[in-house]
């Protein structure tokens, strides 16, 4: 091959994964190794005949289209179609593998193909551990890709961020400080001074479930205020029990951690004895606001306009995390946990104006708050779960849920349209008026009663005597595994939402043409999100967010691992595409879901295509196993 050819095909790999991706020396090999070809309208490229392929494909110019061959096995031809345009490679996986591939690819219009040789795809495979990585997990390889790009465009903003995935035992710096229980408050402030700390813990360090810590944000509220004597051992105003966490744990665990509990100290355990504590100034420092910040506002906010503010801030603090390249799965969990201490804050002013001790009732969070998937634009969904013993006193809970409705819309969550909420007297009942109202959706399965189970089966309990709403799960839990119709009909249900019918096979030139809209709640999230709540009912999985139930569903062996990880990191690129269209709305959108694709990267473009591959992937596993 001549110079001006290689450094033409050098040219066209540099632009597209994974070959930029490889060592120069790794791609001018490719170069020197492809040859190119031509095929026109219509002619198969390769197909299931003939015994495995000998070649890998690289689309230089045009658009291949794969498809199964009329008459197989395939169910749904239109469900496992691809398109594939330039830059895109197959069959990488029949190849290594050495078996025939399960469709044919045929060309859609002229197109020209670069072929490089399974002798040197075998070489390449063994010289490049990232090809190698990329051909054994497509989907994650991309998914990895678009963060690092979608990091990268935000760094110089984000120089001072610290990666959510470092391991909090990549951070201590110092050993921990610890006094006996005995120890004089004066003895406490002479350490504290001398050693430069604001924490002090309390107790043995190799018994951390009996230690406490006290800290310099407590000296004025517990010391000076109460005028105690400094002679006062350090265990009367010490905070118990601890908040703690493994050395493995990330510094996104930390920050929900420190969200969820209002706190600012994490002692970190290594063996079961305490390695350090991690603050949150050791975490991250944002320029206006910090996590700190809004928590305490939360707690310190006196009526409802300042926590209409404390609201706001929260967005406006989780647009920042957006735009820092955070990923989706720690932003919609962070959104979600602040926004769960803003609606305790608000339950508990709501209880104690209408004179209703919350030691009886449950408050539930439904839909993508009990997912704890919550995103920039959100609405509510919620209901209430009464003590049997006190269905007499319905009306007052009734009135006390209006108001907390009502106070929540004040703040920026508006009403649900659909009623979905606990001032609803359809929503707000005894624990036996809800077994019963569950046992009538698993027993009929109508669409009705599917609809309701899509809401309403990943309910989370939030507020007041949360055990009735533990015990409703348990109940649910046992007779949904129980009735196997009823997961055939949630099944059937789940398969009528799916990627949009124009992007099967047909996703590129609409990409090119931008005359359609993805919305990518209704044909993105909302297959994985049913499908791992039907897997995660049929396996009696307590967990209610989709990624801990696909991973819990991986865990107990009742999916392979691989299939979940490609499902888990699809459904959280369409989150983090959802997250990003919001942020980029200057005003709140009737949908603040729908996607121009046309407006993706040509990596994003690759992505999307390979998230609705995983979605149908998905769905074709609910076809198998709930085929009767």
């Amino acid at each position: 091959m001549s110079p001006t050819i290689v450094s033409g095909v050098l040219r066209f790999l540099a632009e597209h994964p994974p070959f930029s991706l490889l060592e120069p020396a790794d791609r001018d090999f490719v170069a020197r190794s492809v040859q190119l070809a031509y095929y026109q309208d219509g002619e198969l490229l390769v197909g299931p005949d003939g015994g495995p392929p000998a070649l890998l494909f690289i689309v230089k110019q045009g658009a291949v289209r794969g498809e199964p061959r009329a008459g197989s096995d395939v169910d749904d031809l239109r469900a496992a179609s691809v398109r594939l345009l330039a830059g895109e490679v197959f069959p990488a996986g029949a190849l290594m593998a050495e078996r025939p591939v399960a469709i044919e690819y045929r060309a859609a219009g002229d197109v020209f193909c670069w072929l490089l040789p399974k002798a040197a795809f075998d070489q390449l495979l063994h010289r490049s551990a990232v090809f190698l990585d990329f051909c054994k997990r497509r989907a994650s390889a991309l998914f990895d890709l678009s963060q690092q790009a979608s990091a990268a465009a935000y760094a110089r903003q984000a120089s001072q961020w610290r990666s959510m995935a470092t391991p909090l035992g990549d951070l201590m710096r110092r050993a921990p400080v610890a006094v006996a229980p005995s120890t004089s408050l004066r003895e406490v402030f002479a350490i504290m001074e001398r050693e430069n700390i604001g924490s002090v813990l309390v107790g043995a360090l190799d018994a951390p479930h009996t230690l406490g810590i006290f800290t310099r944000r407590d000296v004025i509220g517990r010391v000076v205020l109460p005028e105690l004597d400094l002679q006062v051992p350090v265990s009367q105003v010490m905070t118990t029990p601890l908040v703690t966490l493994e050395t493995e744990a990330t510094v996104g665990d930390a920050i929900l951690a420190m969200a969820k509990h209002t706190i600012r100290h994490v002692p970190v355990l290594r063996d079961g004895q305490v390695a350090g504590v991690i603050t949150e100034r050791d975490l991250f420092t944002f320029q206006r606001q910090t996590l700190r910040g809004i928590g305490g506002s939360i707690q310190r906010a006196q009526d409802v306009e300042a926590l209409a503010r404390v609201a706001a801030d929260i967005r406006s603090w989780c647009r920042t995390l957006v735009a820092q390249g955070v990923s989706a799965a720690f932003a919609t969990r962070i959104i979600s946990r602040l926004n769960d201490q803003l609606t305790e804050r608000l339950i508990a002013r709501a209880a104690t104006e209408a004179g209703i001790a919350l030691d009886r009732a449950c408050w539930l969070a439904l839909g993508s708050e009990g997912r704890e998937e919550q995103t920039i634009a959100t609405d509510q969904d919620n209901g209430l779960v009464l003590a049997d013993e006190e269905a007499a006193h319905r009306d007052q809970y009734l009135a006390f849920a209006q108001a907390v409705n009502r106070d929540l819309d004040r703040c920026g969550y508006p009403l649900c349209k659909g009623g979905i909420m606990a001032s609803n007297p359809k929503w707000c009942l005894t624990q036996s008026e809800w077994q019963r109202l569950f046992d009538t959706w698993i027993d009929r399965g109508d669409p009705e009663s599917l609809l309701a189970a899509n809401i309403f089966f990943d309910f989370r309990p939030l507020a007041g005597a949360t055990a009735l709403g533990q015990a409703l799960r348990a109940h649910v839990r046992t007779q949904a595994a129980a009735n196997p119709r009823f997961l055939k009909q949630m099944s059937d249900n789940a398969l009528r939402n799916g990627p949009p019918a124009w992007a099967s096979g047909l996703l590129g030139n609409l990409f090119a043409q931008g005359n359609e809209r993805i919305d990518l709640k209704l044909n993105g999230t909302v297959p994985f999100v049913d499908g791992a709540r039907l897997l995660a009912l049929a396996h009696r999985i307590d967990t209610t967010n989709t990624a801990e139930r696909l991973a819990a569903l991986a865990a107990c062996a009742a999916v392979p691992e691989a299939e979940v990880r490609g499902w888990t990191d699809a459904f959280q690129f369409l989150q983090g595409l959802r997250l990003r269209i919001q942020l980029e709305q200057p005003q709140p959108a009737d949908n603040p879901n729908l996607l121009d694709p046309a407006q993706l990267s040509d990596l994003d473009q690759r992505i999307l295509k390979e998230t609705f591959r995983q979605a149908r992937k998905l769905q074709q596993r609910l076809a198998l196993d709930y085929a009767g």
